[in-house]
């Protein structure tokens, strides 16, 4: 859990990092890393630098291969990348990009959908259920529990997951707190007067403008002064601007404060508290057992390796997922700070069990990975490469193709592009404006007409901003509805889908004459269990015609883009349609985000 420099107390400069020296060249494993790694993983000094040298080649090997392969990890026994597969051909393109498959039963999709049923079943927690999440090592999903307060909810949530089978595995653990409170003076910030935090990344937006990334639940109050020392003392800036620049929710645990004031400056020199400062060069995500350290102020310079990714944990007061677990310990305090994987930034502290005791254990340490926060807020992390800012592009994306599509919407997919420090996003452009942006190497791009081409390109884009040039286009002809897309009509507001609830979408139809006896309905929607759901077309005489009704186990997300067809339609085209949709169970969120209705 690398913390990044920190603030100074006066009000001359904002550093992330204080400590004198020169940083180590990019292809030299830091100094301070290095100390660390031998001090709290028990190595020597030659195995330190071999681990370090292995996990960057391993991230490279991991950036280049595509997100849907299958889960992949880090062996420190072997210094390989570990990618779990479910059949030869995945395989062989594993073993062909530098990585070392191992073939599964469940796999990466599989197990994602049990998480997803396990988290259905919590809902908005369970007594003693600190955690769960993929287990890709072992093949399955581990749910850890504190048996020291456990109630008879959980044992009737255990008995609901075991019946799951083999592939969920129970463990203890202890319980877990995001971590925040004034335990020692020195380079932390404040957020008002509340008790201080610490520093995470420092990054800038488009328009220049200077910010640091950290947790969530450390910018929680909207438009919040934020300070570099105690008593409201050295005004930084402002923490979460316009109340939009926070999530300590389900989606992450992450926020912006916005460094406003004269005289504040930002370095990409990460503080190690008594050693030679780590300059960041990039950003990775997170890989299952790699070496990671973290700079905090109240626990300092700690290191220890990634125990598990995209984890659901259960705080008490909020549950969160896609949080990565680490052996590095931790105490409050340390809440925002910054963790490196060598040189490059990889996470925001979020919580832990408070914590130091010599060794570490298992999941003692929670982070936010930082590439998310940075995409939500479109932010460039600050980079230094000994001094000279990292401007090389990614390689152009290559290989963009179709794989769905339907009247009014194209499924995308394409090679990964690789980059000299990491790849951290794709940007897709439909006839030329941009589409969307995503974090993987496919994406579903939504509202288009139908009968219509569509010409897409695809750039990739780094943790420093730099953007490839366009992929070689691609061009997508969406089929005509039914009978024609020119009677398609849709409703593009969105509406919560709320537990026991009934959200109603009306769109308003100007084609005459009578409409088709099978009106196609396409849904576009995030639900946790599609299985609770009943929706239904309303037609404009006020009969309904369901299209879907709730019903059957386990619990599964809703797909995103459904059609559906409506059967022994007799109406006039012309008035208003109506979709309803109703949740039927309980503890599940959702949006209806629009749908279609062709006539």
């Amino acid at each position: 859990m690398l913390r990044k420099a920190l603030l100074a107390t006066s009000a001359c400069a904002l550093f992330l990092s204080f400590a004198p020296g020169a940083a180590a060249a990019p292809d030299e494993p830091p100094p301070a890393v290095l100390d660390a790694l031998q001090r709290d993983l028990g190595l020597t000094r030659a195995q330190a630098e071999t681990r370090l040298t292995d996990e960057a080649a391993a991230q490279r090997v991991a950036a280049a291969l595509p997100a849907e392969l299958g889960s992949r990890w880090f062996d420190a026994g072997t210094g390989d990348l570990v990618v779990a597969v479910t059949d030869d051909a995945a395989a062989s393109t594993a073993r062909s990009s530098g990585a070392s498959p191992k073939l599964v039963t469940r796999g990466q999709a599989a197990l994602a959908d049990l998480t997803r049923s396990i988290t259905a079943l919590a809902g908005d927690g369970v007594p003693g259920v600190t955690s769960w999440g993929p287990d890709p090592q072992a093949d399955g999903v581990v749910v850890r529990l504190d048996r020291r307060t456990k109630t008879a909810a959980t044992t009737a949530f255990l008995d609901r997951v075991r019946a799951f089978g083999a592939p969920v595995r129970i463990v203890e653990s202890g319980s877990v707190i995001q971590q925040s409170g004034t335990v020692q003076p020195g380079n932390p910030w404040w957020p008002g007067s509340e008790s201080n935090c610490s520093v995470g990344f420092p990054a800038t937006d488009s328009g220049g403008g200077k910010h640091f990334v950290t947790a969530g639940h450390c910018t929680n109050d909207a438009n919040q002064a934020a300070f570099g020392a105690s008593g409201q003392q050295n005004k930084l800036g402002t923490s979460n601007v316009g109340g939009t620049r926070t999530v300590n929710a389900r989606e992450g645990d992450m926020g912006v404060v916005a460094v406003t004031e004269a005289g504040w400056t930002l370095s990409a020199a990460v503080n190690t508290w008594g050693g030679a400062p780590v300059t960041v060069t990039g950003s990775v995500e997170p890989l299952v057992g790699q070496s990671v350290c973290h700079s905090g102020n109240t626990s300092k310079w700690k290191c220890g390796t990634v125990t598990a990714v995209e984890q659901t944990i259960d705080y008490g007061s909020t549950v969160v997922e896609g949080l990565a677990t680490t052996t590095a310990c931790s105490m409050g305090g340390d809440s925002g700070g910054a963790w490196l994987a060598g040189d490059k930034a990889v996470g925001l502290h979020s919580g832990g069990q408070s914590s130091c005791s010599p060794g570490g254990a298992d999941d003692q340490s929670i982070f936010q990975p930082v590439n998310e926060a940075l995409r939500k807020w479109n932010l460039t992390l600050l980079t230094g490469t000994g001094g000279t800012p990292d401007t090389e592009a990614p390689s152009v994306p290559a290989g963009l193709r179709s794989t769905a599509t339907t009247a009014t919407s194209a499924t995308l997919a394409w090679n990964a592009a690789t980059d000299n420090t990491a790849v951290t996003g794709y940007e897709v452009y439909r006839n030329g404006a941009l589409a969307t942006t995503v974090a993987t190497t496919s994406a579903t791009i939504s509202g288009l007409t139908p009968d219509t081409d569509s010409v897409f390109t695809i750039k990739a884009k780094d943790a420093a901003g730099n953007t490839s040039a366009a992929s070689a286009s691609l061009t997508v002809h969406t089929p005509p509805g039914t009978p024609g897309g020119g009677r398609t009509f849709r409703n593009d507001t969105d509406f919560p889908i709320r537990d026991y609830a009934v959200a109603t979408s009306p769109v308003r139809s100007t084609a005459t004459g009578q409409a088709a006896k099978a009106p196609v309905v396409e849904v576009t929607a995030t639900h946790t269990c599609a299985q609770d759901l009943n929706i239904t077309l309303v037609g404009p005489s006020g009969r309904t015609y369901p299209l879907q009704r709730y019903g059957n186990y386990p619990c599964t997300p809703f797909p995103g883009v459904k059609s559906f067809t409506a059967a022994g339609v007799a109406e006039q085209a012309t008035g208003t349609w109506t979709l309803r949709v109703g949740d039927n169970g309980p503890g599940d969120t959702g949006v209806l985000d629009s749908w279609s209705v062709t006539l």
